[in-house]
């Protein structure tokens, strides 16, 4: 149960939350932009597996602002492939667990 917790539960209630908090701020035309949101929803999640960061040096205000801005979508397109792979992985872990209860709850009454 604690693996189904890490693998399942904790994952798809953090997307959930960010999908609510991120909603607002893809509203456009009145439709939800979701390649927008795919790419805001990533951000947590590919920043940290970032392996190098650009650092602006000798840039003024607006470059500086642009090289973060750069940094920061690198990290929401790394993260967004995460976040996928995440979702990926809870929906097979919870086909497999179905599965294996199925499988308990099968071989139940032939114990004697």
């Amino acid at each position: 149960m604690k693996k189904m917790i890490k693998k399942v539960i904790a994952p798809v209630l953090v997307i959930a939350v960010l999908f609510a908090v991120l909603r607002p701020f893809c509203i456009q035309d009145g439709k939800c932009n979701y390649f927008l949101m795919l790419l805001l929803m990533g951000i947590p999640f590919g920043i940290g597996k970032m392996c190098v960061w650009m650092v602006p040096r000798g840039f003024d205000l607006g470059g500086t602002l642009a090289v973060w801005t750069m940094n920061l979508l690198i990290g929401g397109l790394i993260g967004s492939i995460i976040l996928l792979a995440m979702v990926g992985q809870a929906i097979i872990y919870l086909c497999v667990f179905l599965i294996t209860v199925l499988a308990g709850i099968h071989k139940i009454p032939r114990i004697k």
